[in-house]
């Protein structure tokens, strides 16, 4: 199962990624000499028209082959070799404008990006949107209240939202939804456990509206959902499926509670209390420290322990396909916010260099993925994909975004772009950090496989 689920996303996601650069070069007239899944030698193909569609040895990656592109660089670039005709020079790429170059390089990335769109908007159009199944309160983030809805901050967690204006609520998708589209004026909150009313002032504005609805957070119990390889926590023993019952001997009561008290102890040795199949155990954590922007825009450094939360009761709740348009996008801008926000911690220290993780890695969570239905695998798929994407506009020479900057020092010289020998020895300097990474990747999954 898990190599099949590894074949069929690392296949489908190369194929949708190299099918947008040759979309994109067929719709501005660059000759497509070849169309490759993986590199190296060459398994099987045919030819149709001036193209040859190839299967190779190495299945990494892909690669299109577009005459006019400089042979030696493109060789080392994406595995292609300098045969057949001469291109003619206005089907050649590299005398194309620049616009229509940085269309060619770019469009692997869009093509990876409205295939998670996609994705997301076809699992809301034919399941519905995931909502928690409880209408529990788990934290009321203060700082985030717009003005006339403080007293949501005197709701006590664990609280039961039974209705909001009128309108009984059944789970966690109708209390988002009814927060962020209750008319405007005041708005009467029925509570259980205990049983209580508030009211609030909610304002006509679309952003008051969104902070709104954010500023309440659903409950779920404080435990491992998933633990973040190389982080404290795999380190100190963490499994999936712990429950954790106190931080340094406070107890706390669901995963908000627990996050604070983690975040409070940036860089301090501390004991987690947990319990594991029905028996309390203390495992001692070493947290990590990472800087955090507050919305005021001031820093402050907070604890990490490097787990994700556990994934509560869910029900899906049918929407039209308006609605899961809306949602496709969100889903794929709040997953690109996370994968950008993934580097660009790594980068500054504020996550262990063993989080990074290798074809390993993506085969064990495609194996999980698929196990758990066609939902979750097409999921992780979309996931996969904005993953791609992003990775593929770092400015590393071989990758898109190494393109792009040769075509910006292109455009900001007035097109006189580097030469062959200057992008021949970035080429080599990129595929050297690929390489690089890929090495790391592969160090960090053989050393979590031998749990060290």
């Amino acid at each position: 199962m898990t190599i099949l689920a590894t074949i069929v996303v690392l296949g489908v996601l190369i194929f949708v990624h190299e099918l947008g650069h040759f979309l994109a070069a067929r719709a501005v007239g660059v000759e497509v000499q070849r169309f490759s899944i993986g590199f190296g030698p060459k398994i099987l193909g045919f030819r149709h028209g001036e193209t040859d569609y190839v299967l190779s040895a190495i299945p990494l990656g892909g690669y299109v082959k577009m005459g006019g592109m400089d042979d030696e660089v493109m060789e080392r670039m994406e595995g292609g070799e300098a045969t057949g005709p001469q291109t003619p020079p206005e089907r050649a790429f590299d005398q194309k404008p620049i616009w229509a170059r940085a269309f060619v390089i770019s469009a692997g990335v869009i093509m990876n990006m409205v295939f998670a769109f996609g994705t997301y908007a076809f699992l809301a159009a034919q399941y519905g949107v995931p909502a928690y199944d409880s209408t529990r309160v788990g934290m009321v983030f203060a700082e985030r209240l717009p003005p006339g809805a403080e007293p949501l901050a005197t709701i006590d967690p664990g609280s039961r939202i039974l209705g909001i204006a009128g309108e009984d609520t059944e789970h966690w998708g109708d209390v988002q939804r009814l927060l962020l589209n209750v008319p405007a004026g005041p708005v009467n909150i029925r509570l259980a456990e205990p049983s209580r009313e508030v009211e609030i002032m909610v304002q006509d504005d679309a952003e008051a509206r969104t902070a709104l609805a954010s500023s309440v957070a659903n409950w779920v119990e404080a435990g491992v959902g998933a633990v973040n390889p190389g982080s404290p926590a795999e380190e100190a023993g963490l499994e999936p499926g712990d429950r954790i019952v106190a931080v340094a001997g406070s107890p706390v009561y669901n995963w908000w509670a627990f996050v604070e008290a983690v975040e409070a102890r940036p860089g301090e040795r501390v004991d987690l209390t947990l319990v594991r199949d029905d028996r309390e155990i203390i495992r001692t954590v070493t947290l990590d420290s990472e800087t955090e922007t507050r919305p005021d825009g001031s820093e402050v450094q907070v604890g990490r322990v490097g787990i994700f939360q556990p994934q509560p009761a869910v029900t899906y709740e049918a929407v039209p396909v308006r609605d899961a348009v809306v949602h496709g996008y969100r889903e794929t801008a709040a997953i690109t916010g996370v994968i950008v926000g993934f580097l660009g911690d790594l980068v500054t220290g504020g996550i262990s260099p063993r989080s990074v993780g290798s074809i390993v890695t993506i085969g064990e969570a495609s194996g999980q993925a698929a196990a758990a239905g066609l939902d979750q695998f097409l999921r992780f798929m979309a996931l996969f994909s904005v993953n791609l994407a992003v990775l593929n506009l770092l400015p590393i020479p071989v990758l898109d975004g190494g393109h792009l900057v040769f075509l910006g020092i292109e455009a900001v010289r007035g097109g006189r772009g580097l030469t062959v020998e200057q992008r021949l020895k970035w080429s080599n300097v990129g595929f050297l950090v690929v390489v690089g990474i890929m090495v790391w990747a592969l160090s960090n999954d053989f050393l979590r496989l031998l749990g060290i």
